[in-house]
């Protein structure tokens, strides 16, 4: 047998086919985010509150709101790319992380935490490629809100409670959130349903980004509506999180990304909702 086709089936590598999940998966997973950021609440909110800073500057050094939306709307396709330190911290608090049976990686919660500042080596060329991918989806996203922004809007906005005011007071609003939303949700699509599990398999597995991006691509089609109320919910609570004056996120966004873990190791036949108690 040709060894690297023996390579390519053996499941410490590529994961078998993703299994179908339960509806009841959504609700699960942030559960399992938030026993992880009970159980690591200062390197939590360390990651959290370097979201909600990006967040500050940015909207402290951009004075135009159609900017503004593009930016803030097209962070949460790279938000999965910034998020792999929260992955790295669940990932040391399972016992079989290191898919082998020994323990790999730290399991103190500082050494954890030290280690997720650099989780990106373990798997870097790679990791770096979907961090390129990603980028160059954010940079087609941006101009393609600006220019919609453009068509709808005759007068520009200096901030987005300024472009929101005006979508308030204009009859085609409701026109523009329609289109903006679905060309928006295309977008989030693609990068979401590619990568719901692709940097966390890239930072478990030796694989390369376009197995992980295919394997996740597959996964999210073999569990299509219990993904789409994932995505759904993402997006309700970094809405709310922004709403929020941007400190919410603080909680949500590491929330967001432990739980993101437990989706990978689910989809990927890690664990279940019958072995989640081996999570420490």
């Amino acid at each position: 047998m040709d060894p690297q086709a023996g390579a390519a089936l053996d499941p410490r590598v590529t994961p078998p086919p993703a299994p179908v999940v339960s509806p009841r998966a959504v609700r699960r997973w942030l559960g399992l985010g938030l026993r992880d950021f009970a159980a690591m609440p200062l390197a939590s909110l360390f990651y959290g509150f370097m979201f909600v800073a990006m967040a500050f500057v940015l909207e402290a050094y951009m004075r135009d709101g159609a900017w503004m939306l593009a930016f803030v709307t097209g962070f949460t396709l790279i938000a999965p790319f910034l998020a792999i330190g929260l992955y790295a911290l669940s990932r040391d608090r399972c016992p079989d992380g290191s898919r082998d049976g020994t323990s790999a990686w730290p399991v103190s919660p500082r050494e954890s935490f030290i280690a997720s500042l650099t989780a990106w080596r373990i798997n870097f060329g790679q990791i770096a490629i979907y961090g390129v991918i990603l980028t160059l989806l954010l940079a087609a996203w941006v101009r393609v809100s600006v220019v919609l922004v453009a068509l709808f809007f005759d007068q520009p906005a200096t901030s987005l409670s300024e472009l929101a005011a005006g979508l308030a007071q204009d009859p085609e609003g409701f026109v523009f959130f329609a289109v903006y939303f679905l060309v928006g949700g295309g977008f989030a699509w693609l990068v979401f349903a590619t990568g719901i599990s692709a940097l966390p398999m890239m930072l478990d597995r030796p694989v390369d980004v376009l197995s992980a991006m295919i394997w996740s691509f597959q996964a999210a089609r073999t569990n299509a509506v219990v993904v789409l109320r994932w995505a759904a919910t993402i997006a309700v609570l970094v809405g709310l999180g922004m709403l929020g004056r941007f400190l919410p996120l603080a909680l949500i966004v590491p929330v967001i990304g432990h739980a993101s873990w437990h989706v990978y190791r689910e989809l990927a036949g890690g664990a279940g909702p019958k072995d989640d108690a081996t999570v420490r």
